[in-house]
């Protein structure tokens, strides 16, 4: 029987270490806080949650296109888009043991949780954009940023966008990047980190239609969470407050997540209004508008941003899909992730290793077909079943002694643990039933 165990981030840490989902980035070097690598498992499942977020971008109404915007963007970039001036966050530091904290994460009444001393700095505010030097001269003009957000080189690139993919007005500009921020306290793992992955979507409309734009997108961003398996119980839909609006942002939704730390943010639906094309438009002196062929004169489109982080929605995947349980006596880890998202959709194994040939040509059979797969001729069965567990692996098939004689290999069933008997040849299509591929 199954229960939902208390998750903590330690478990989820150690598992993710164990099993080749994510790592501490340089850890033989001592590692870089806030900054992660991903491995074989966590690379195959940030593929699935692309793709995942791919096919929501292709399935919505309306038109939307892709871009590839770059890392490094010219000072002017950030200007314009008030980066440069807004982009902070409150830093304090304790004068006693010079640890560090973001202001509003501390109460500055008490003592540091550190050293124990109550002896603050005076609250400042701290950029947090990365910059660098372009070229060989060190002055003004050279100097760029590592971009904190994607959204800015498609506004930048709006009209190229409008104009080669003659697409028309209302239509979105969805890319997935990397971005950077130098976070004054990187924590709670993936949840808040130095270098990290967005996917994101800009939307162009009349202002008339904007306010309505915004619920439609806020609530099919909201929908999409359950079809990749997250517990609906577990997602909320959350306004802003005026006080906590970023500086371009009219309305702003957040689709949140109760994590063991609190309901916090998964993706950020925000009304932007006209202010990105409109501050480049003056500070680059090119005309950003558009012309309506109705009414015969150009106006400046809104926009209607979704924006996600890989790594934070990789997070909560984790943690929703966590299960502690007992199988036949013995306790298991088992991710009980969405097939979708599952890094490998299926794992073959041989009763014996006698048995090896026929099934690695079965597994070969499936690899062929396109399916990420494991063969597994290691330790008892029953230790092959709870490594599949652990990585979230939907179905394992054995090839026994018997399968041999009917042409027929068991399939047993991640969440239930059921077993059943099917024909060799009927592999493929139970699996593309099951999988939905």
């Amino acid at each position: 029987m199954s229960t939902q165990a208390p998750v903590t981030l330690e478990k989820l840490v150690a598992l993710c270490k164990r099993r080749g989902f994510v790592y501490q980035s340089a850890e033989i070097y001592g590692g870089l806080n806030g900054v992660y690598d991903f491995g074989p498992m966590g690379t195959l499942m940030k593929q699935n949650i692309r793709a995942a977020w791919m096919r929501s971008m292709h399935q919505a109404p309306g038109e939307i296109v892709f871009f590839e915007g770059a890392i490094l963007d010219p000072e002017a970039v950030w200007k314009a888009s008030g980066h440069v001036e807004n982009f902070s966050d409150p830093m304090v530091d304790c004068l006693n043991c010079k640890h560090r904290y973001r202001a509003d994460d501390i109460d500055l009444n008490k003592a540091c949780p550190h050293c124990g001393k109550t002896a603050w700095t005076q609250v400042r505010q701290f950029n947090m954009m990365f910059s660098t030097q372009v070229g060989a001269n060190a002055d003004q003009a050279s100097i760029a940023y590592l971009r904190p957000e994607t959204a800015q080189a498609i506004f930048v690139n709006f009209k190229n966008v409008l104009s080669t993919s003659r697409v028309k007005m209302p239509f979105g500009i969805a890319q997935i990047g990397k971005a950077f921020r130098n976070e004054i306290t990187p924590k709670q793992f993936l949840f808040r980190m130095r270098e990290f992955e967005q996917m994101e979507m800009e939307w162009f409309c009349k202002a008339d239609n904007a306010l309505h734009d915004f619920e439609t997108w806020s609530q099919a961003r909201r929908t999409f969470y359950a079809t990749i398996g997250i517990d609906e119980k577990k997602i909320r839909l959350r306004p802003h407050e005026k006080g906590e609006l970023a500086h371009y942002s009219t309305l702003c939704n957040d689709v949140e997540y109760q994590f063991p730390f609190g309901w916090k943010e998964i993706e950020g639906i925000a009304h932007r209004g006209t202010f990105d094309l409109s501050q480049h438009s003056t500070h680059s002196g090119k005309d950003l508008s558009v012309f309506d062929e109705e009414t015969k004169t150009s106006y400046t489109p809104t926009v209607v941003e979704c924006s996600v982080g890989v790594d934070r929605l990789f997070l909560t995947l984790l943690f929703d899909a966590y299960y502690e349980d007992v199988v036949e006596s013995e306790p298991r880890v088992v991710l009980r992730l969405h097939p979708s998202i599952a890094p490998i959709k299926a794992a073959f194994f041989p009763l014996s290793k006698q048995l090896n040939e026929p099934t690695l040509a079965l597994y070969s059979a499936i690899k062929k077909l396109g399916y990420s797969v494991q063969f597994d001729e290691s330790g008892s069965i029953g230790k092959r079943y709870r490594r599949q567990d652990e990585i979230g692996t939907p179905l394992c098939f054995t090839y026994d002694f018997d399968s041999q004689q009917d042409n027929k290999v068991t399939v047993r069933n991640r969440d239930t643990t059921q077993q059943e008997r099917i024909s060799i040849d009927q592999v493929a299509r139970y699996m593309q039933e099951y999988l939905g591929k």
